[in-house]
């Protein structure tokens, strides 16, 4: 028996959780009552039928439904802010969020804490793949080159929401209030020691998050947590020099000698080869006060957000 008071997280959110959330406090409640001395399930009821939701909890026996809290959401949010909302009720010395999916895998909670115990703060389960469609994969794969490389965090592809994560972690965690919250770039800007189970389960789609949605959440990911936009500017502005100066150049050639670079032969026109090398400064000022602005504006976003400067894992005493 293991003296650690747990704290487990189900977001309910779809018909199908409402169905498989019987079985699924069965199973878990079975490893959690042999496995561990104290534990409470926190589920977040993200705008289903409430009365459905009851319905299924109801003839489930005394001893489980004692653990229970069902914290029902006004409006439908999307599934990281409902795991906030979990995350922000648990008592535990350990927060475990534990999807649906893993309800005939329930022997995967004590794995977890048992590699938490190793020294890591947080532990999540890794899948093998992820099924979506093939546009899909190209927007994901996309977006997670960009977060890794223009956001400075160790992000995992192939995360599943499922984690345990320790009392000090969650405290640093919930310190984080992005109005935006991407959830999984919060455990990586968290920090701590981190580490993963494989399992054999793929990482199915969001229920009702098509394509348009997916490409939205990920933007407001990228705009959040990196500074790829800026970087963006950056380029089009030192595109817009090198374009500025060569068309500079190529005005400069055809008023005196009537080629341009490409060596066709062209009759000048008074005043053509001004109004060129005119236009061709105030595009590239024009390219520079952007890239300008977006630095103070990203400075501006940062400030606002308030993150913590940093973060104290521990202080030991000699």
């Amino acid at each position: 028996m293991h003296h650690s008071f747990l704290s487990i997280i189900g977001v309910i959110q779809t018909p199908y959780h409402i169905r498989v959330l019987p079985e699924w406090l069965q199973m878990v409640h079975t490893e959690l009552s042999t496995q561990f001395s104290d534990f409470e399930f926190v589920l977040i009821n993200n705008h289903c039928a409430t009365s459905e939701i009851d319905a299924a909890i109801r003839p489930l026996p005394e001893t489980l439904r004692k653990h229970l809290f069902l914290l029902s959401l006004s409006s439908s949010v999307n599934r990281d802010n409902a795991i906030l909302a979990g995350l922000d009720r648990a008592n535990g010395d350990y927060a475990l969020i534990f999807e649906f999916d893993f309800s005939k895998q329930a022997d995967l909670i004590t794995q977890m804490w048992e590699k938490s115990q190793e020294g890591f703060d947080i532990v999540y389960l890794r899948a093998p793949e992820r099924h979506l469609s093939w546009a899909g994969k190209q927007l994901y794969g996309l977006f997670y080159t960009i977060m890794r490389r223009y956001s400075g965090l160790q992000l995992d592809p192939m995360a599943h929401h499922s984690r345990i994560i320790s009392r000090r972690a969650l405290n640093s965690l919930l310190r984080m209030r992005e109005n935006s919250h991407y959830i999984k770039a919060i455990y990586a800007m968290v920090g701590y020691n981190t580490a993963f189970l494989p399992v054999s389960a793929p990482i199915l789609p969001e229920p009702g998050a098509g394509l348009g949605a997916q490409f939205r959440n990920a933007l407001v990911a990228v705009t959040s947590f990196t500074t790829f936009l800026r970087s963006v500017l950056l380029w089009i502005f030192l595109g817009s020099v090198l374009v500025a100066g060569t068309t500079i150049y190529n005005a400069v050639k055809v008023r005196f000698t009537n080629v341009d670079i490409f060596g066709d032969y062209h009759q000048t026109l008074s005043g053509w080869a001004f109004l060129v090398v005119l236009i061709s400064i105030f595009f590239a000022i024009t390219c520079l006060n952007l890239y300008i602005m977006s630095i103070y504006l990203s400075n501006i976003y940062t400030e606002l957000k308030n993150r913590p400067p940093y973060i104290i894992e521990s202080v030991k005493r000699y």
